[in-house]
Protein backbone atom coordinates (compact mmCIF):
# COMPACT_ATOMS: atom_id res chain seq x y z
CA UNK A 1 0.00 0.00 0.00
CA UNK A 2 2.69 2.40 0.19
CA UNK A 3 4.74 3.58 -2.51
CA UNK A 4 8.84 2.27 -4.15
CA UNK A 5 10.15 5.59 -3.06
CA UNK A 6 7.58 6.01 0.76
CA UNK A 7 8.43 5.05 3.96
CA UNK A 8 6.29 2.09 4.99
CA UNK A 9 3.37 2.75 7.20
CA UNK A 10 3.34 1.87 10.49
CA UNK A 11 0.07 -0.31 11.96
CA UNK A 12 -0.78 -1.12 15.76
CA UNK A 13 -3.46 -4.26 15.78
CA UNK A 14 -4.83 -4.63 19.62
CA UNK A 15 -5.53 -8.47 20.14
CA UNK A 16 -3.80 -9.46 17.21
CA UNK A 17 -2.67 -12.89 18.35
CA UNK A 18 -5.30 -14.84 16.92
CA UNK A 19 -9.04 -14.50 15.29
CA UNK A 20 -9.64 -11.40 13.68
CA UNK A 21 -6.55 -9.60 15.21
CA UNK A 22 -4.14 -12.24 13.56
CA UNK A 23 -5.86 -11.75 10.42
CA UNK A 24 -5.36 -8.02 10.07
CA UNK A 25 -1.92 -8.45 11.20
CA UNK A 26 -1.01 -10.99 8.32
CA UNK A 27 -2.83 -8.84 6.04
CA UNK A 28 -1.12 -5.58 6.42
CA UNK A 29 1.94 -7.18 6.74
CA UNK A 30 1.15 -8.78 3.19
CA UNK A 31 0.14 -5.59 2.10
CA UNK A 32 3.74 -3.45 2.58
CA UNK A 33 2.61 -2.40 6.47
CA UNK A 34 4.94 -2.59 9.20
CA UNK A 35 2.98 -3.74 12.03
CA UNK A 36 3.10 -4.15 16.09
CA UNK A 37 0.79 -6.12 18.01
CA UNK A 38 0.64 -7.11 21.72
CA UNK A 39 -1.21 -9.95 24.24
CA UNK A 40 -0.76 -11.23 27.19
CA UNK A 41 0.81 -14.35 26.04
CA UNK A 42 3.42 -15.20 23.01
CA UNK A 43 0.94 -16.84 19.91
CA UNK A 44 2.35 -19.61 18.34
CA UNK A 45 3.31 -19.38 14.64
CA UNK A 46 3.26 -15.04 14.67
CA UNK A 47 6.75 -14.64 14.78
CA UNK A 48 6.85 -14.41 18.64
CA UNK A 49 7.61 -18.06 19.51
CA UNK A 50 10.57 -20.42 18.68
CA UNK A 51 9.02 -21.10 15.15
CA UNK A 52 7.84 -17.96 14.27
CA UNK A 53 9.58 -15.98 10.76
CA UNK A 54 8.32 -12.44 10.54
CA UNK A 55 10.98 -10.05 9.63
CA UNK A 56 11.99 -7.72 12.87
CA UNK A 57 12.22 -4.82 10.69
CA UNK A 58 8.68 -5.19 10.08
CA UNK A 59 6.74 -6.86 13.01
CA UNK A 60 6.77 -6.28 16.84
CA UNK A 61 5.10 -8.18 19.24
CA UNK A 62 5.16 -7.15 22.59
CA UNK A 63 3.38 -8.09 26.37
CA UNK A 64 0.90 -5.92 27.18
CA UNK A 65 -2.22 -6.12 29.02
CA UNK A 66 -5.98 -4.52 28.17
CA UNK A 67 -6.49 -4.00 31.86
CA UNK A 68 -3.64 -2.21 32.40
CA UNK A 69 -2.76 1.21 31.14
CA UNK A 70 0.16 1.41 31.57
CA UNK A 71 1.48 -1.53 30.08
CA UNK A 72 -0.40 -0.33 27.09
CA UNK A 73 1.63 3.22 27.06
CA UNK A 74 4.92 1.25 27.87
CA UNK A 75 3.51 -0.64 24.28
CA UNK A 76 2.77 2.35 22.19
CA UNK A 77 6.21 3.86 23.42
CA UNK A 78 8.30 1.18 22.11
CA UNK A 79 6.61 0.61 18.59
CA UNK A 80 7.42 4.47 18.17
CA UNK A 81 10.66 3.13 19.28
CA UNK A 82 11.37 1.21 16.67
CA UNK A 83 10.09 2.26 13.67
CA UNK A 84 9.94 5.82 14.02
CA UNK A 85 5.85 6.63 13.33
CA UNK A 86 2.36 5.43 13.76
CA UNK A 87 0.13 5.82 10.97
CA UNK A 88 -3.37 2.90 12.00
CA UNK A 89 -4.44 2.15 15.26
CA UNK A 90 -6.76 -0.91 15.15
CA UNK A 91 -8.77 -1.13 18.56
CA UNK A 92 -9.46 -4.80 17.95
CA UNK A 93 -9.15 -6.43 20.71
CA UNK A 94 -12.32 -7.36 23.16
CA UNK A 95 -13.75 -9.87 25.39
CA UNK A 96 -17.41 -10.78 25.77
CA UNK A 97 -19.03 -12.52 28.86
CA UNK A 98 -22.79 -13.63 28.88
CA UNK A 99 -24.69 -13.56 31.85
CA UNK A 100 -27.48 -11.69 33.41
CA UNK A 101 -26.30 -8.18 34.78
CA UNK A 102 -28.15 -9.96 38.15
CA UNK A 103 -25.45 -12.06 38.94
CA UNK A 104 -22.63 -10.70 36.93
CA UNK A 105 -19.64 -10.01 39.76
CA UNK A 106 -19.15 -6.23 40.32
CA UNK A 107 -15.30 -7.22 39.48
CA UNK A 108 -16.20 -8.70 36.01
CA UNK A 109 -18.17 -5.19 35.35
CA UNK A 110 -15.29 -3.10 35.98
CA UNK A 111 -13.18 -5.73 33.71
CA UNK A 112 -15.34 -5.90 31.04
CA UNK A 113 -15.65 -1.72 30.32
CA UNK A 114 -11.93 -1.63 31.06
CA UNK A 115 -11.19 -4.23 28.49
CA UNK A 116 -13.59 -3.24 26.09
CA UNK A 117 -13.62 0.60 26.35
CA UNK A 118 -11.10 2.07 28.42
CA UNK A 119 -8.00 0.08 26.42
CA UNK A 120 -9.56 1.74 23.23
CA UNK A 121 -9.50 5.26 24.68
CA UNK A 122 -6.05 4.97 26.01
CA UNK A 123 -4.67 3.34 23.07
CA UNK A 124 -6.28 6.31 20.68
CA UNK A 125 -4.77 8.87 23.07
CA UNK A 126 -1.68 7.47 23.09
CA UNK A 127 -1.91 6.80 19.15
CA UNK A 128 -3.34 10.19 18.18
CA UNK A 129 0.17 11.64 19.67
CA UNK A 130 2.81 10.60 16.93
CA UNK A 131 -0.35 10.57 14.20
CA UNK A 132 -0.68 14.37 14.27
CA UNK A 133 3.40 14.62 14.46
CA UNK A 134 2.78 12.32 11.05
CA UNK A 135 0.68 14.80 9.78
CA UNK A 136 -2.25 12.11 9.50
CA UNK A 137 -3.68 8.93 10.24
CA UNK A 138 -6.75 6.92 10.81
CA UNK A 139 -8.03 5.20 14.05
CA UNK A 140 -10.33 1.96 13.30
CA UNK A 141 -12.69 0.72 16.32
CA UNK A 142 -13.72 -2.67 15.59
CA UNK A 143 -17.49 -2.54 17.68
CA UNK A 144 -20.17 -4.96 17.62
CA UNK A 145 -24.36 -4.75 16.78
CA UNK A 146 -24.71 -5.60 20.32
CA UNK A 147 -23.87 -1.81 20.49
CA UNK A 148 -26.96 -0.76 18.60
CA UNK A 149 -29.66 -3.94 19.07
CA UNK A 150 -30.22 -5.33 22.68
CA UNK A 151 -29.32 -9.08 23.31
CA UNK A 152 -30.07 -10.66 25.94
CA UNK A 153 -26.49 -11.30 28.72
CA UNK A 154 -24.28 -9.14 27.49
CA UNK A 155 -25.73 -5.69 28.72
CA UNK A 156 -22.69 -4.80 29.97
CA UNK A 157 -20.25 -5.80 26.91
CA UNK A 158 -23.42 -3.78 24.71
CA UNK A 159 -22.90 -0.83 26.93
CA UNK A 160 -18.95 -0.74 26.36
CA UNK A 161 -18.77 -1.26 22.82
CA UNK A 162 -21.56 1.61 22.32
CA UNK A 163 -19.16 3.38 24.30
CA UNK A 164 -16.69 2.47 21.52
CA UNK A 165 -19.14 4.12 19.19
CA UNK A 166 -20.00 7.43 20.74
CA UNK A 167 -16.22 7.90 21.62
CA UNK A 168 -15.54 7.66 17.91
CA UNK A 169 -17.79 10.04 16.97
CA UNK A 170 -16.60 12.50 19.53
CA UNK A 171 -12.75 11.95 18.46
CA UNK A 172 -13.48 12.41 14.82
CA UNK A 173 -14.50 16.04 15.19
CA UNK A 174 -11.57 16.29 17.41
CA UNK A 175 -9.06 15.07 14.89
CA UNK A 176 -10.45 16.01 12.02
CA UNK A 177 -8.19 19.09 11.79
CA UNK A 178 -5.34 16.88 12.09
CA UNK A 179 -6.44 14.40 9.31
CA UNK A 180 -6.97 11.80 11.40
CA UNK A 181 -9.64 9.68 10.68
CA UNK A 182 -11.73 7.90 13.30
CA UNK A 183 -14.19 5.00 12.21
CA UNK A 184 -15.97 2.13 13.79
CA UNK A 185 -16.59 -1.64 11.93
CA UNK A 186 -19.72 -2.85 13.99
CA UNK A 187 -19.75 -7.16 13.11
CA UNK A 188 -22.61 -8.74 13.61
CA UNK A 189 -22.15 -12.47 14.09
CA UNK A 190 -19.59 -14.11 12.12
CA UNK A 191 -17.25 -17.37 12.41
CA UNK A 192 -14.95 -16.72 15.58
CA UNK A 193 -13.40 -17.27 19.02
CA UNK A 194 -16.40 -15.88 20.50
CA UNK A 195 -18.87 -17.39 18.50
CA UNK A 196 -17.30 -20.56 18.13
CA UNK A 197 -19.61 -22.07 21.78
CA UNK A 198 -23.02 -20.90 19.74
CA UNK A 199 -24.97 -24.27 19.83
CA UNK A 200 -25.83 -25.31 16.80
CA UNK A 201 -29.99 -25.09 16.51
CA UNK A 202 -28.74 -21.63 17.75
CA UNK A 203 -26.53 -20.82 14.68
CA UNK A 204 -29.30 -21.97 12.85
CA UNK A 205 -32.00 -19.46 14.05
CA UNK A 206 -29.12 -16.73 13.48
CA UNK A 207 -28.59 -17.39 10.02
CA UNK A 208 -32.20 -17.46 9.42
CA UNK A 209 -32.66 -13.78 10.74
CA UNK A 210 -30.03 -12.77 8.46
CA UNK A 211 -31.13 -11.78 5.25
CA UNK A 212 -27.99 -13.25 3.67
CA UNK A 213 -28.87 -16.28 5.36
CA UNK A 214 -25.41 -17.36 6.94
CA UNK A 215 -22.69 -16.10 9.01
CA UNK A 216 -20.11 -13.73 8.22
CA UNK A 217 -16.02 -14.66 8.23
CA UNK A 218 -13.66 -13.07 9.35
CA UNK A 219 -12.36 -12.21 5.82
CA UNK A 220 -15.09 -10.13 5.36
CA UNK A 221 -14.77 -7.96 8.65
CA UNK A 222 -11.00 -7.60 8.03
CA UNK A 223 -11.92 -6.48 4.49
CA UNK A 224 -14.37 -3.56 6.11
CA UNK A 225 -11.18 -2.62 8.60
CA UNK A 226 -8.54 -2.54 6.09
CA UNK A 227 -11.16 -0.05 3.71
CA UNK A 228 -11.32 2.41 6.42
CA UNK A 229 -7.65 2.29 6.64
CA UNK A 230 -6.65 2.47 2.96
CA UNK A 231 -6.82 6.08 1.12
CA UNK A 232 -10.07 5.07 -0.65
CA UNK A 233 -11.58 6.01 2.42
CA UNK A 234 -9.60 9.71 3.12
CA UNK A 235 -13.16 11.34 3.08
CA UNK A 236 -14.69 8.82 5.73
CA UNK A 237 -14.72 9.95 9.54
CA UNK A 238 -16.91 9.65 12.13
CA UNK A 239 -18.71 6.90 10.69
CA UNK A 240 -19.92 3.24 11.67
CA UNK A 241 -20.24 0.38 9.08
CA UNK A 242 -21.90 -2.55 9.94
CA UNK A 243 -20.86 -5.85 8.64
CA UNK A 244 -23.74 -8.05 9.86
CA UNK A 245 -25.57 -9.64 6.67
CA UNK A 246 -28.36 -7.34 7.65
CA UNK A 247 -29.57 -8.68 10.40
CA UNK A 248 -30.04 -5.17 11.83
CA UNK A 249 -31.94 -3.80 9.06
Amino acid sequence: MSGADEEPRVALVSGGSRGLGRLLVERLLADGWRVATFSREPAVGLGVDAGGGYDESRFFWGRADLTDPGSLRAFVAEVQRRFGRLDLLVNNAGRLHEGLLLTTPLTKVTELIAVNLTASVVLAQCCAKPMVKNGGGAIVNVSSINAIRGFRGVSVYAAAKAGVDGFMRSLARELGAFDIRVNSVVPGFFDSDMTSHVPEQQRKRIEGRTPLGRLGTAQEVADAVLFLASPAARFITGQSIVVDGGITC
